[in-house]
């Protein structure tokens, strides 16, 4: 009996870690790119382990098609550990920079005190305009952002999705090392 997958597409997070190379992140978005994939949020950076960075993707995709595209990206050579999280088992958080119109001291005031109900920081006051940091779930900085728009947001800068997983569980868990299981793909 065939295995009945979910077809409905929801947002997946899938992270990655890649032997730190030149052109390994392009790679990795052209694999996307072929599948004719969108990448909603692509995030990169250093890990624990020197030389190995992680590539944090979020996709809209339905089952099938994060389990085809995992499978692929295990595939690149440079791919050590491919890991898809599971969203009630893992925390994802974003970054994001408001620039906020504020022309008087009581527009600066309210929007002060909309930082401090989302626990955002303010990073810069002008006479014209506050700029807010904050760091958060995707819902809470949308949130934000819809409370500000009444205040005139002048500019927003947003770091795409990071993820880890709750718990002792870690992206090496059920990955085996890249060098482990390689031989053979460097022959002609």
């Amino acid at each position: 009996m065939k295995k009945q997958l979910d077809t409905r597409r929801r947002l997946y997070t899938l992270c990655i870690l890649v032997r730190d190379i030149p052109g390994v992140l392009s790679q990795v978005a052209r694999l996307f790119s072929r599948k004719g994939y969108n990448i909603e949020s692509i995030v990169s950076g250093e890990t624990d382990r020197p030389g190995i960075t992680r590539i944090t993707i979020g996709i809209l995709a339905d089952q099938g098609m994060i389990e085809q595209i995992a499978a692929q990206c295990s595939k690149l050579l440079p791919v050590t550990a491919v890991k898809i999280l599971d969203e009630d088992t893992s925390i994802r958080r974003e970054i994001a920079l408001v620039k906020v119109g504020a022309a008087d001291r009581n527009a600066r005031d309210e929007v002060i005190q909309l930082a401090n109900i989302f626990r955002a920081k303010v990073i810069d006051v002008s006479r014209e305009s506050l700029t807010l940091g904050i760091f958060g779930s995707n819902s809470k900085i949308t949130a934000l952002i819809g409370m500000l728009t009444d205040y005139g947001i002048l500019e927003i800068a947003k770091t795409g999705t990071i993820a880890i997983e709750r718990g002792r569980s870690t992206i090496y868990d059920d990955n085996k090392l890249k060098e482990e299981y390689d031989y053979g793909k460097h022959v002609l």
